[in-house]
């Protein structure tokens, strides 16, 4: 069936909307990262780059890291800007934009976030650099996609359906990394289920002014146990890239770069070196 051009929407030149990218400007490994100010920081360490696009928060360079092609993203905050990168990176390389019509022969993109969060867990020093096997999302957006429980999933989804059940209005979301990405790029890091929280205040347990309507939300979710799994750390992002790149057909998954302990009340001293640390980790595993 035609993609409607309300649905689908390409700029003049023939980009995609927000992202302001061709088809072709878009390489089979990508790597996201929440900072446009990041995406300089990454492509500093390729080898060759061809290309240097921005529109809004949207930054993407494109080069090599030697004979790889690689493109580095920023996404911005939250999954709200999620579901406009991933529907486009996929329309950029799924959909035909002259006939608006889903291609055939069908890509599957390898989606790195390297991202920052906090540790959850007392035992999670700040500086650790940690793969997240599960995104546990907190946020709304999988409400408006059509989304299947993994049958390996289903009892890790049935003890996070108990254990936050009284959250009234909050319908968690459970999605798995890629497991080629998990022992590759992730191989021998500490691993854990990352929350994705729909702010940073109070939908992370923060207190300020404001009075949070969930008390004592690091503790609720740092006692979460279900067999071998526990909650690690938090953040904004990882639940929605698992199951938007789960939907579409997409590897991915997510490094995190703990910059806080949030049960310690502590946050690094040199938060830039540890994301450096991250950075040059996934680059050299690519």
């Amino acid at each position: 069936m035609k993609i409607s051009e309300s649905d689908l929407i390409i700029n003049p030149d023939g980009s995609i909307y927000h992202l302001n990218l061709l088809p072709e400007d878009v390489a089979e490994t990508v790597i996201t990262v929440g900072d446009p100010d990041r995406v300089a920081e990454v492509s500093k360490y390729f080898d060759e780059i061809e290309l240097r696009k921005g529109k809004r928060e949207f930054i993407t360079h494109t080069g090599y890291v030697g004979k790889k092609r690689v493109s580095v993203l920023s996404t911005g905050i939250g999954t709200d800007n999620i579901d406009i990168v991933f529907n486009e990176l996929d329309a950029l390389v799924n959909i035909d934009f002259e006939t608006r019509l889903v291609k055939k022969d069908l890509k599957s993109l390898s989606i790195i976030r390297v991202g920052t969060s906090g540790a959850v867990q007392a035992d999670i020093p700040i500086g650790t650099i940690l793969a997240s096997n599960y995104g546990l999302g907190m946020d709304a957006l999988m409400n408006y996609y059509v989304q299947q429980v993994a049958d390996d999933d289903r009892t890790l989804m049935a003890d996070v359906s108990r254990h936050f059940g009284h959250l009234k209005n909050i319908n968690p979301y459970l999605t798995a990394a890629n497991d080629t990405l998990l022992n590759t790029i992730g191989k021998d890091l500490p691993r854990g289920i990352t929350i994705t929280a729909p702010g940073f205040y109070a939908p992370q347990g923060r207190v300020v002014r404001a009075e949070n309507a969930v008390p004592n939300f690091i503790n609720l979710i740092n006692s979460f146990k279900s067999n071998q799994y526990r909650i690690t750390n938090l953040e904004m992002e990882t639940a929605g890239i698992y199951a938007l790149a789960k939907i579409l057909g997409h590897k991915a998954l997510s490094i995190n770069a703990i910059l806080a302990s949030r049960v310690n009340f502590e946050f690094s001293k040199e938060p830039n070196k540890i994301v450096e640390q991250a950075v040059k980790l996934v680059l050299e595993r690519i």
